[in-house]
């Protein structure tokens, strides 16, 4: 990629900034479309990116963005699964409209291949088994799943009306260093600094609930490695193939910061009981395997929390 230019649209927030530091490390040349408040050119580790910055729906600035890149990873997002369906009309607008200019201005620009973080967690709905291949029903219960799957079938639709080479990337639950430690997506950060700073953990339903925690550094080499491949796959999931229960993930975290967590319940919310991804078509096509284990992903996010949030 040392000739060939990346937009990573949303590339300044959790995700995308891991996704950076790591094309930056290896030579690429990477502009960044964000809709957060950032320099005309931001210098993360690493190297030097050209900033555009602005509002996902404003196409004139999109394509601006998107000129001259041969490769678009799309990340922007504006809300998150409890969010969406308290207001479903502004999910679809800010991010199923707005996604279906880019693609528009994509074509336009000749784009070599566009790659969509889509969501292994929501797309799913309830697993008939685990862990959950990419051939599995995909029945969201939330508004944002039901758009990220939208995206898809749209990536498809202009992949054979226009010939616009595309990848999704299904992604488990992402955590690690610079996670939001607030709001209401992302457990790891929401418990770990309700533990810091003494307050109760909420749980919502009961302890036994099943997720897939796919560390933030693993997540950016799946998109690297997504770049330019040329398998007959176009849908990844990005996971471990592990699950861990609420209960389960306390108990490490206790373990690891040293601290009692008080947990307050709460009834439950209707959420999918148990998503556990199967990652084994990402590890033989794009050669790619979470190398982080959870007790060390929740380490390193420890110590993040602990020395840049005293």
């Amino acid at each position: 990629m040392n000739r060939e230019r990346c937009l990573v649209l949303g590339g300044a927030g959790f995700m995308g900034s891991a996704l950076v530091e790591l094309l930056l490390k290896e030579g690429a040349s990477v502009r960044v479309f964000d809709q957060k408040a950032c320099p005309a050119h931001w210098t993360p580790p690493g190297g030097v990116v050209e900033m555009v910055r602005g509002s996902f729906m404003d196409s004139e600035l999109v394509a601006e963005a998107v000129s001259g890149c041969q490769y678009v990873v799309h990340l922007i997002g504006t809300t998150v699964p409890a969010t969406s369906s308290r207001d479903p009309v502004f999910d679809v607008q800010t991010n199923l409209v707005g996604t279906l200019g880019l693609l528009e201005t994509c074509v336009r620009a000749k784009v070599r291949q566009i790659l969509f973080s889509s969501s292994g967690g929501t797309i799913y709905g309830e697993a008939s088994s685990l862990p959950i291949p990419e051939t599995h029903p995909t029945e969201p219960r939330s508004s944002y799943g039901i758009t990220k799957l939208a995206i898809e079938k749209y990536l498809t639709l202009f992949s054979q009306l226009h010939g616009l080479d595309y990848t999704v990337l299904r992604v488990a639950n992402a955590y690690g260093p610079g996670l939001p430690l607030t709001g209401e997506q992302g457990v790891i950060g929401v418990f770990l600094a309700r533990l810091k700073e003494g307050r109760p953990i909420v749980l919502w339903g009961d302890d036994s609930v099943v997720r897939d925690y796919v560390y933030i550094d693993d997540v950016a080499q799946a998109f690297r490695a997504a770049v330019g491949q040329r398998s007959p796959c176009r849908i990844f999931n990005i996971g471990t193939g592990v699950g861990t229960s609420l209960l389960r993930l306390i108990t490490l975290m206790e373990r690891i910061t040293g601290l009692h967590a008080k947990i307050e319940k709460h009834p439950d919310r209707s959420g999918v009981s148990a998503n556990v991804l199967d990652p084994r078509q990402a590890q033989q096509h794009l050669g790619w395997k979470a190398a982080t284990s959870l007790e060390k992903g929740l380490t390193l996010t420890w110590e993040w929390i602990r020395t840049t949030n005293p």
